[in-house]
Order: structure tokens, then sequence, then C-alpha cells
């Protein structure tokens, strides 16, 4: 007698096809093709998810860099500054005040660098 499996097999290929629901044309109906598809887009989100965080923290390196530029310091200069001040201030905050409050900014950067 031969094991048919049931409704685990058809369980599965929909919750693979369910996941692929928003592809285009085959990638979202043909199980087959729809797992491929599937497996890769979770390794690239998973990739990503990775990436965003470098992308991002260079975002912030890029900002805080042209607003320092503007008050006449380089980033490694504002940087150093702000460990040797004892200044606590991560780089999504600073650049946050370098974009939304230029004068608060220009501040820290007296402050940090006499």
């Amino acid at each position: 007698m031969r094991i048919k499996r049931g409704n685990v097999a058809r369980k599965r290929r929909n919750k693979v096809l369910k996941i692929a629901s928003g592809f285009r044309g085959t990638h979202s109906k043909l199980f087959r093709v729809a797992n491929q598809q599937v497996m890769k887009a979770l390794r690239y989100g998973y990739i990503g998810r990775k990436r965003k965080k470098r992308e991002f923290r260079s975002l912030w390196i890029t900002r805080i860099n042209a607003a320092s530029r503007l008050n006449g310091v380089k980033y490694s200069q504002l940087i150093h500054g702000l460990k040797t001040s004892n200044i606590a201030i991560n780089r999504k905050m600073l650049a946050q005040i370098a974009v939304v409050d230029s004068h608060s900014f220009k501040e820290i950067v007296n402050i940090c660098v006499k």
C-alpha cells in the first residue's frame, strides 16, 4: 500500500503559492516555479535586511559630512570632537538634527571643535 500524504502536500503547496501571490505570471501560478521564486525572494529579503542597515548608516554619514562642511569642519574631525567632548549622540540623531535644525547642529559643532 502506498502513502499518499493526504492534505499535507496540498497545505505545503498552498502555503508557497500564498507567499508567491503577488508575483507575475507563472511565478505565482505553478508550484514548481513559484517555489523557486519564493526561495529566491526570501533569500533576497534576508540579504536586504542586512544591507538596509549599511545603506542607512552611509546616508547618515553623508548628511553629517555635508552639514559639518557647511560649518567648516570635516566629518572625521566632528566625530573625533564628539568623542573627546564625551557627547554620546549616534549618527542617526546627528543626521536628523543636521537636516531639521541646522542652528542646533552648528552649536554642536562649536562645542566639539574648539
